[in-house]
């Protein structure tokens, strides 16, 4: 065990009312690539944003901790520092690539430039060999380094932010739905050079996407969220090809298979739960046709089943 990120019962609040993101614990190991899936709602952005503390009012963390084991260093609560500790922390340590983040770079400044910004503790001439070779890194030729946001297609956009998320060599990088907005090509090449990146500099990654069948092709490890908690999560492969939860299984035949006949998909019915008025038992039942009874009354604790965590009352009978 080599931990990098430890998470222990992250609970995140909007107001009084909705409580977005409730008792989230899990380990990033140094180097994995973690994907976290769900739909629109089920509290995958909220979480980053709290991860990197990057969240706006009403928003707020009540709870749980959220522990950085930094190179060389010793391990710090990323929650309770203010503003001025945290420096120390973003970029170097851990970093973020954003949603919008082809339209991420600022479109009055040359990308090199915003680079520069980045690297400012480095001398100009040097900062722009960095931007030169990071660019490179992710498939842009060095010579776009004088080019503006607009004079880029929205692929080269959407790497150049990637690149920049790694101009400081962080231990982590979040990345929040990174390839939603470029084509299917385009989405493919930006997947494989995470994971030779990922390979070369050794960072971890945290990836964040409704897309289940995509996170099979660069994540170790799965977790499923759904109305602000994790319902099931451990090795990708098997998350995916033998889901244990309802929901995992429902989101999984909600997209083609990536290499195999074509066949007839599945939805899941109904929509995500209201988190200002969630369901009793499992917030999922509402929408399950295979809740018990007992989902109805009583919601169900994580635990460890088949080599992976998973909250279901169906766990263990005939799946």
């Amino acid at each position: 065990m080599n931990p990098l990120l430890e998470v222990e019962g992250l609970t995140v609040q909007y107001g009084q009312a909705v409580k977005a993101c409730v008792d989230v614990s899990f380990t990033l190991e140094r180097g994995e690539i973690l994907g976290v899936a769900g739909e629109s709602g089920s509290g995958k952005s909220t979480l980053i944003t709290a991860l990197t503390r990057l969240q706006r009012p009403p928003a707020r963390t009540t709870a749980g901790r959220v522990i950085h084991h930094p190179r060389g260093g010793e391990p710090v609560d990323l929650v309770p520092l203010s503003e001025r500790e945290l420096r120390r922390y973003r970029w170097t340590s851990l970093s973020i690539v954003l949603q919008s983040a082809m339209d991420a770079l600022n479109p009055l400044m040359r990308v090199g430039d915003q680079f520069t910004d980045a690297l400012r503790g480095m001398r100009k001439e040097a900062a722009r060999e960095r931007a030169k070779e990071l660019l490179t890194m992710v498939g842009i030729p060095a010579e776009r380094v004088r080019a503006y946001p607009h004079e880029m297609s929205g692929g080269m956009r959407q790497r150049a932010s990637i690149a920049l998320a790694l101009a400081c060599e962080p231990d982590l990088v979040v990345m929040d739905e990174p390839t939603t907005a470029v084509d299917v090509v385009m989405q493919r090449l930006i997947l494989q050079q995470i994971v030779r990146l990922r390979q070369e500099l050794g960072f971890a990654v945290i990836f964040v996407t409704h897309d289940l069948p995509l996170l099979l092709e660069v994540a170790d490890r799965i977790a499923v969220m759904y109305g602000g908690r994790i319902v099931e999560i451990g090795d990708a492969t098997g998350i995916y090809h033998d889901p244990l939860h309802p929901y995992t299984r429902g989101l999984r035949d909600s997209f083609p298979p990536l290499r195999a006949a074509r066949e007839r998909l599945h939805g899941i019915p109904g929509s995500p739960p209201d988190l200002r008025h969630p369901p009793p038992g499992c917030a999922f039942h509402p929408r399950c046709d295979r809740r018990l009874s007992l989902c109805e009354e009583s919601r169900p604790e994580l635990r460890a089943v088949d080599g992976r965590t998973v909250a279901c009352h169906l766990t263990g009978a005939a799946r």
